[in-house]
């Protein structure tokens, strides 16, 4: 009989420390991103994200603690780190007077590709992210937005095993911010691991599959998976009747919180809300709404009592 063995993960981080003078950025973090996973990094402005994500990324040396990506360490082998990761920074540094199909090119060839195909790439990618009628204009004529996905795309352009995302959706409109979702689902889906930082908690709430929360330059590990499982559990239920779904929900022994138009309840899984919510009907509760409270990802970052910077 043959046991089935679990990849190692795509990016491991073990007490990862970086200061800049007296100011400590990153402190101790440590993390674990699963192979063709999508996770988040999430934490206020001044946190460490993106430093931490340079570190990953091969692009700033750590202090101390070790960081594997793709089974190297950026360390003792940035080469290899920097071959397989796509990095995209939060604001794209372009060459203004060459072309959008120039920069890939230029890229690709970078990453000791062929020019034809390079070439071809960049002319496949500016498609996938909807910039193929800029192809041949310089890049000083795109909005932040465009910029934006030329920076996707740019990241994509040697194919790479893992994506280090910082800040993607900004300056984005709203169908592309739907795009963005949805193709970096596609990624996943193909194999490739994606590590993500945004401010857009309830879009990340669709993308990924899990989250690494950030609170002055160390990661909070097991306490914050704790508070993402307990806002999972609390779901949203508004009646047309609400002394119907009071009375109701106490017949069932089912504590509430009471809010304008309805209740907050709490469930083990969604089988639960389920039975909740047929016997909620069966009880004849004229229910409108039903389904989580919210963004489990934006109520965790609300009680992480984090002041502002």
């Amino acid at each position: 009989m043959t046991t089935a063995t679990l990849a190692p993960p795509a990016i491991t981080a073990r007490n990862v420390s970086r200061s800049f003078g007296d100011v400590k950025a990153v402190v101790n973090a440590t993390l674990t991103v699963p192979q063709g996973s999508v996770t988040a990094l999430i934490g206020p402005n001044g946190c460490g994200k993106t430093t931490l994500m340079l570190m990953l990324a091969g692009l700033l040396r750590p202090d101390g603690g070790e960081i594997v990506v793709d089974g190297h360490s950026p360390v003792t082998n940035s080469g290899a780190v920097r071959n397989a990761i796509g990095w995209m920074p939060d604001q794209l540094g372009s060459w203004d007077n060459l072309t959008c199909l120039q920069t890939l090119t230029l890229m690709g060839q970078a990453y000791r590709e062929k020019k034809e195909y390079a070439r071809q790439r960049g002319l496949g990618l500016l498609k996938l992210v909807h910039l193929e009628e800029f192809a041949d204009r310089p890049t000083r004529v795109l909005s932040r937005g465009q910029k934006q996905r030329l920076s996707l795309a740019r990241a994509l352009i040697h194919d790479p095993a893992v994506l280090l995302l910082d800040e993607p959706a900004n300056g984005l409109d709203p169908r592309s911010r739907v795009e963005l979702r949805q193709l970096v689902r596609e990624l996943a889906a193909g194999g490739k691991t994606i590590l993500v930082s945004s401010h857009v908690l309830s879009e990340l709430d669709e993308m990924v599959d899990g989250a690494i929360f950030m609170s002055k330059g160390a990661t909070l590990g097991e306490d914050a998976d704790a508070m993402v499982a307990d806002a999972k559990t609390r779901y949203r239920v508004e009646a047309l009747d609400l002394a119907a779904l009071a009375a109701s929900l106490g017949r069932q022994g089912i504590d509430h919180e009471d809010l304008d138009g309805g209740a907050i309840v709490r469930v083990a899984d969604e089988a639960q809300a389920a039975a909740l919510l047929a016997s909620l009907v069966k009880d004849g509760v004229p229910v409108h709404r039903f389904g989580p409270a919210g963004s489990a990802l934006e109520q965790t970052y609300m009680l992480m009592n984090e002041e502002r910077r």
